[in-house]
């Protein structure tokens, strides 16, 4: 059940990152989404929560912190996307 919840609560901040830099084609990519908000919520989560003293524990920190990181990588993603797109 703690995976299931895992990865609706990646899901859920990955597309509130895509609504954040905004939309492309008005859809939210929801592979992106899941990949991006549980590859930030591990990263940018698990280092706000240790950088603010709060541990592991779910905290508004690490709320906050997977936010961040999963706008981080969906930025990324972009720009990696669109330089390969326009190259090739």
């Amino acid at each position: 059940m703690l995976i299931l919840a895992l990865i609706l609560f990646g899901m859920l901040v990955g597309g509130a990152a895509q609504l954040i830099l905004g939309r492309e084609d008005g859809k939210v990519n929801w592979g992106l989404a899941l990949s991006a908000g549980l590859i930030g919520s591990f990263v940018g989560g698990l280092l706000f929560s240790l950088l603010a003293g709060d541990g592991i524990a779910l905290r508004p920190s690490g709320i906050i912190g997977s936010l961040i990181g999963a706008i981080l990588v969906t930025w990324g993603w972009r720009r990696w996307s669109s330089r390969t797109a326009t190259s090739g």
